[in-house]
């Protein structure tokens, strides 16, 4: 007879820069996980050109798009770009999405840490974000790391159905 052992196995977590093929893994991440908290709608990411190629999207100076891999398995992304429609020194945390099987192993955490490094060294003064009420646990890990809700939008960011807004001194 065969024994079956059940090892603890350690994950392995690597967060690197977004590839040009990661852009369609990403994208199906995006869209999957704006169709799971019934956010699939105009004005989010879910209708984004850019969600499409993040590749291309975060190419310009003073932005990156980070990809978090689990075991070998794309399963996260987030980045940081200039804030559109303002005169402002403001970044923008953008398209913070993770695969369920990803949550609650400080992936998010440290895909933000990340982020708000590579802001804080592009020269950006503040960091502002928007998301959805029912993403609870997103708005949640944004106040862990020092976002701080505030009552408007801010810039051009064509998310009209967002309406949860924060922001973080750098």
């Amino acid at each position: 007879m065969f024994a079956s052992f059940n090892k603890k196995m350690t994950d392995r977590i690597k967060i690197r820069p977004i590839l040009k093929s990661d852009n369609r893994p990403v994208s199906k991440i995006i869209r999957k996980t704006l169709e799971e908290f019934n956010a699939a709608i105009e004005g989010t990411a879910y209708t984004d050109a850019e969600t499409l190629a993040m590749f291309d999207a975060y190419q310009d100076r003073g932005s990156v798009y980070y990809v978090a891999l689990l075991n070998d398995e794309l399963v996260a992304g987030c980045g940081i770009n200039q804030l559109q429609g303002i005169d402002e020194n403001i970044c923008e945390l953008q398209k913070m999405y993770m695969k369920p099987e990803a949550r609650g192993k400080k992936i998010g955490r440290s895909l933000i840490l990340k982020c708000l490094d590579f802001a804080k060294k592009a020269g950006y003064k503040q960091c502002y974000l928007e998301t959805f009420p029912n993403m609870t646990s997103a708005i949640k890990l944004y106040k862990k790391n020092g976002f701080k809700r505030i009552d408007h939008s801010l810039g051009n960011t064509c998310h009209y159905s967002c309406n949860i807004w924060m922001i973080k001194d750098l």
